[in-house]
């Protein structure tokens, strides 16, 4: 795909990225070395549902899992859950492994982990196979992100 709205929305808020475009891949690992990066420096989106028609954009390095006890503390609520694939893709207008908040039909809050603040990082760009590159702090202020410990720090955590 040579366009996308997460594309496109990054050139409206006048980003600066370059656009990595790769075949099909079925991990993690396996997209940060087709895009030359270390795992680390592949930013996941994960939507999470806090409440009815309510949803959240958290993102995590690529080599770690956000904790769910963290989320529920930083956002004050007990329960959260992980929408199915057709929900996720309903709320933001992409189908998982593409999402992103940058062109998501809906700008839901967005929850960066302290982690990759500072750093140049890789997320998705809307399509399979299409991901950004950028500075993490030009993402974080273009999303007004929420910057915070969110990622577990052993399994219990998980």
């Amino acid at each position: 795909m040579d366009d996308t709205p997460a594309l496109r929305q990054l050139r409206a808020l006048g980003v600066a990225h370059t656009v990595v475009r790769h075949g099909p891949v079925s991990s993690v690992v396996e997209a940060a070395a087709v895009r030359g990066i270390e795992v680390r420096d592949l930013v996941k989106t994960i939507v999470v549902r806090r409440a009815s028609d309510d949803y959240v954009f958290v993102l995590v390095p690529g080599d770690r899992e956000f904790s769910w006890p963290k989320l529920r503390a930083l956002l004050r609520t007990s329960r959260l859950s992980m929408p199915d694939a057709e929900i996720a893709k309903a709320v933001t207008g992409y189908e998982r492994g593409t999402i992103t908040p940058f062109g998501a039909i809906r700008p839901w809050p967005v929850l960066a982990d302290a982690s990759i603040a500072g750093r140049r990082i890789s997320m998705g760009g809307g399509a399979h196979g299409v991901g950004v590159n950028l500075l993490a702090d030009d993402m974080i202020a273009a999303l007004n992100a929420t910057v915070a410990d969110l990622t577990a720090d052993d399994d219990s955590q998980r």
